[in-house]
């Protein structure tokens, strides 16, 4: 593969990479739950305290495909550097969310806010390269260089709770 394509896509990959690692500590954090309550299968009913890491792991994989397509979209017609970096922020508020979880309810919505207004910013960044693409294509004017000064600075932002 070219070293430039692989270039403009290898901070997205390492992104997701790390997110299927989370996903795999959230499955493991249930099967070891599971267990402790029912030590022979994996059974859905259990203890209130399985029922919080099997819900907190479910909600997770529910948001987990919109991430990866606001990700990967955002990094492919945007800015690759701010898409990755909101991506590991994302990551790093999931996990806040998933361990809130597991404690009081009341816990985990600071994670779960932050989270979507991250998605929201990978959105915003979706929209605009795609705004780009039009605008490039039908009036010839090209405000890349203008987008990713944009997302790249406001980016840093999403740190502000």
């Amino acid at each position: 593969m070219d070293h430039e394509v692989l270039g403009s896509i290898v901070l997205l990959a390492i992104v997701s990479l790390i997110s299927v690692l989370q996903n795999a500590f959230f499955a493991t954090k249930v099967e070891h739950e599971s267990k402790n309550y029912n030590s022979k299968t994996f059974q859905r009913a259990g203890s209130s305290a399985f029922e919080r890491v099997f819900t907190a792991n479910q909600n997770c994989r529910d948001a987990y495909p919109t991430f990866l397509v606001v990700l990967w979209c955002a990094g492919l017609l945007c800015s690759q550097a701010a898409a990755a970096f909101a991506g590991l922020i994302y990551l790093f508020v999931r996990q806040k969310y998933f361990v809130g979880y597991l404690g009081e309810r009341t816990q985990s919505t600071p994670g779960y806010i932050f989270g979507k207004r991250i998605i929201s910013f990978l959105f915003l960044m979706s929209v605009a390269g795609i705004l780009n693409y039009y605008l490039v294509l039908i009036f010839g004017s090209d405000f890349e260089v203008y987008i990713k000064t944009v997302t790249n600075t406001i980016s840093p932002l999403l740190l502000i709770p």
